[in-house]
């Protein structure tokens, strides 16, 4: 891999912390799944004129922006809102573990011992940050965030049925359809949309431009260009920098605690995402 090869490698989950750190900043203020409609439709407007439509896919890409973009986003950022972001971005780790148990019992995937080692000290992670003292009042959203990793899972396994369609056709039709369910989401479970629109403060539309330019169509055209490129071994380990970006600006920028727990329980899971993603070819992704 060339230098230049390398450091769009490493930019990818530089870029993908940053829009988390952005999230956590704007739901403070504003509704979380209308942000995430807003963060699609701009993604959708900006990509669907350069891609040719799905046809024979629609379908089937409608349920996958359901069950990976709508249902995902609105769990997981839904939990963010009261969870500190290094806390989430590591539970949002068990997507993967999830994608491997999903894809064995769905897709009959063979599932190695190191895998099980990987899940188990994933899992264990994740149980033994949900179980500090701070966090006894927020279970509901980790579990939510729990939830969220595991529709994005499921929608994985969606995707690897859906057959060759195509990085930012997938990206950008997926954004076609989640923005509306979003929307929908919103106002069935949210309140109060259009104060909080007209009372928005500026990081809310930087964070929106941001999620659906450069955390999406910018981030994901890096790495799907970097997979076009080289092998998907060599790529996907880079990955592992993403919650250790997130965190580092949960703390840095965001102000937020690193306890002792939340370094072991994260160490743990990380290590197990690492023996996941390194042991194994990866389920073709949807953007996170």
């Amino acid at each position: 891999m060339s230098i230049r090869d390398l450091l769009l490698a490493i930019s990818v989950p530089l870029i993908w912390g940053a829009g988390f750190l952005f999230a956590k900043e704007a739901i403070g203020e504003f509704p979380p799944i209308l942000l995430m409609a807003f963060r699609f439709s701009v993604t959708a407007l900006i990509l669907v004129w350069f891609v040719r439509p799905p046809f024979g896919h629609f379908q089937s890409i409608f349920w996958i922006a359901l069950v990976s973009a709508a249902v995902q986003y609105s769990l997981t950022f839904t939990g963010l809102q009261y969870l500190d972001a290094s806390t989430a971005i590591i539970v949002v780790q068990l997507e993967v573990p999830f994608a491997v148990l999903l894809a064995a019992l769905i897709l009959k995937d063979r599932v190695q011992i190191r895998h099980i080692v990987g899940i188990t000290l994933a899992f264990v992670g994740v149980i033994l940050i949900a179980g500090e003292p701070r966090l006894h009042s927020q279970w509901g959203p980790v579990l939510l965030v729990i939830g969220g990793a595991f529709t994005w899972a499921l929608g994985q396994v969606m995707i690897k049925s859906l057959g060759k369609v195509g990085g930012f056709r997938l990206i950008a039709w997926v954004a076609v359809f989640a923005a509306p369910q979003l929307f929908v989401a919103s106002w069935l479970v949210e309140r109060d949309q259009l104060v909080a629109i007209r009372s928005a403060t500026p990081i809310v539309w930087y964070a929106i431009v941001y999620l659906g330019v450069v955390m999406t169509a910018v981030g994901y055209g890096i790495w799907y260009y970097l997979l076009g490129k080289h092998p998907i071994k060599q790529v996907m380990p880079f990955l592992l920098l993403l919650p250790v970006a997130t965190v580092a600006g949960g703390v840095l920028i965001l102000d937020e605690a690193l306890t002792p727990v939340l370094l072991v329980g994260g160490a743990l899971a990380i290590i197990g995402v690492g023996i996941i993603v390194i042991a194994r070819e990866p389920i073709r992704s949807a953007p996170s």
